[in-house]
């Protein structure tokens, strides 16, 4: 009986090829800017061809500006119309997006003028802009003697909304056979690490409370920790004195932060009555976001930030202003500047009615009113 001898290197083995697939995907990434054109009356004469420009937006990662010629921008029309067109500020070339160019209707009727080129996009398909300057719009957008009769002038004042939706397109190529990792759980873990009561190194004296956390968390996540704890504070230190913050903010908030990088979900805690605002500074996102500045956590500022930006308007950008500025918090004072420009009459007239309001109070006090003038 003969053997068959089997040679390990002529073996063939069956491997299975990857499996793979891919997939065009076009999407769109909008935005919309509102241009607000005051004094409508006195930009008329400017010449043909000349435009006024509103201040450069992103849209899709590219710059762009609205653009309105009042005595319209062809000159075969003779300043009989209006042009309003939106045109590309970035340096780029070929890029592709819809358009849609609309005249508010100021009298709050809904009977807006609307220029879109989203209901046409089936038909003839996104339009490119070449290169900077390149533009999109209409010459003929609306007869000057109609719209300064119509409902779109009010206070010699026009409102144009501008919506852009920027193309992107790219590729999805992925094996059909995948795994899907989860999100970051290190917040968890390290929210967890805060509730051990045996392994910290330092602890905190609040208000009557103590608070244990670890040395090597805190100076990671804050370079005042770290000062405190590697070149100021003795080896032998293990309890720290915070004499100015309440313990709750120092425990659920603060710590809460450095621990699993994100705020309470406690939506009573954050919440701003308008009666509140003469003394916000002592509401919980206030001293929040004083504890983000004294400790030097930048990113807990801006969370607190966007929350007390949410709440500017006339009655309280004053107070938010005050706040942001006592406390570094340059995002937010920034958009309180603006706010008060754009709203510069309005805040004051709301000044103006503080005084009054004040002065009639004292007229109406036997001692002080033989002293004050009325304001009228």
């Amino acid at each position: 009986m003969s053997r068959a001898m089997c040679n390990p290197a002529m073996v063939s083995r069956s491997v299975l090829g990857s499996q793979t697939s891919s997939k065009s995907v076009t999407e769109t990434m909008s935005g919309f800017h509102e241009f607000v054109i005051k004094g409508y009356s006195l930009t008329k004469g400017m010449g043909i061809g000349k435009y006024i420009v509103s201040e450069t937006f992103i849209v899709g990662g590219f710059q762009w500006a609205i653009y309105f010629f009042p005595d319209g921008r062809d000159p075969k029309d003779n300043a009989a119309y209006v042009s309003v067109f939106v045109a590309l500020h970035s340096k780029s070339t070929n890029v592709r997006a819809l358009f849609d160019l609309t005249l508010l209707d100021l009298c709050k009727k809904g009977e807006h003028k609307v220029h879109s080129h989203f209901s046409h996009s089936l038909t003839i398909g996104p339009y490119t802009l070449i290169n900077h300057g390149s533009m999109w719009g209409y010459t003929r957008f609306f007869k000057r003697r109609h719209l300064e009769t119509s409902n779109f002038l009010k206070d010699d004042c026009l409102k144009i909304n501008c919506t852009i939706a920027v193309l992107v397109s790219s590729i999805d190529s992925s094996q059909l056979n995948t795994i899907q990792v989860p999100e970051s759980d290190i917040g968890e873990h390290f929210g967890m690490l805060l509730e051990d009561e045996e392994s910290f190194d330092v602890t905190f004296s609040v208000g009557g409370e103590r608070f244990h956390a670890h040395k090597l968390v805190l100076a990671a996540r804050s370079t005042m920790f770290e000062t405190q704890f590697f070149n100021a504070m003795k080896k032998d230190d293990q309890e720290i004195v915070v004499i100015d913050m309440e313990p709750k903010v120092f425990k659920q908030a603060l710590l809460h932060f450095v621990y699993r990088d994100t705020l309470l979900e406690d939506e009573e805690l954050f919440m701003l009555d308008s009666s509140f605002f003469p003394s916000l500074s002592e509401s919980f996102i206030a001293k929040l976001l004083a504890a983000g500045e004294k400790y030097g956590l930048p990113r807990l500022m801006l969370m607190c930030e966007s929350i007390l930006c949410k709440e500017i308007s006339v009655d309280s950008v004053a107070y938010i202003f005050a706040l942001a500025d006592r406390y570094c918090a340059t995002h937010l004072k920034s958009i309180c500047q603006k706010v008060s420009a754009e709203n510069f009459d309005d805040l004051m007239s709301l000044v103006h009615g503080y005084i009054k309001a004040i002065v009639e109070e004292c007229n109406m006090s036997p001692i002080m009113g033989k002293d004050i003038v009325s304001v009228r």
